[in-house]
């Protein structure tokens, strides 16, 4: 039996919320090290590397979780087309119904979060761009949830009356 729409909604947030926790105890560790530059990123030792791994992991998993799942659920929440819907239509609602600013700006932080899927092991100034890139799109996506979080409180109240 499929989950109502409230408590899909609940569950994608709370998965966010592990992930976005865990990308900012990550950022948190990485944050002597900022702004990241060539010279920086060839001189990182172990235990730095590991922040920044799990920095990374998180963030993409966080981006993922909100793009598959919590933009999804929301939108079936707010009783909106959303399961057949292609992800820029899913977008282009979000962004009229006020829960993202701009449909533009998921792609960008998409594009972000692609550029760790290419390793670039010869071209440290490179890897110090996209990890500055991404450290200021952690905030943006701190923001979207911000943004939909009174909605996730309501949810969770629908939820616990259906439960």
């Amino acid at each position: 039996m499929t989950a109502p729409p409230a408590q899909r909604l609940v569950d994608a947030w709370q998965q966010c919320q592990r992930h976005q926790h865990h990308m900012n105890h990550a950022l948190s560790a990485i944050q002597q090290n900022l702004p990241m530059t060539a010279s920086s990123v060839a001189t990182l030792d172990d235990e730095e590397v590991q922040d920044w791994d799990q920095f990374i992991l998180r963030f993409t998993k966080l981006q993922d979780a909100i793009g598959s799942r919590l933009f999804t659920a929301l939108l079936e929440y707010l009783l909106e087309p959303a399961a057949d819907q292609p992800v820029i239509d899913k977008l282009n609602r979000l962004e009229k119904l006020g829960y993202i600013e701009r449909a533009e700006t998921w792609q960008v932080l998409r594009s972000i979060r692609n550029r760790f899927t290419h390793d670039y092991p010869d071209d440290d100034a490179l890897r110090a761009a996209a990890l500055n890139e991404a450290v200021g799109a952690a905030n943006v996506l701190g923001s979207m949830l911000s943004v939909i979080k009174p909605l996730v409180d309501r949810a969770r109240i629908d939820a616990g009356a259906i439960g």
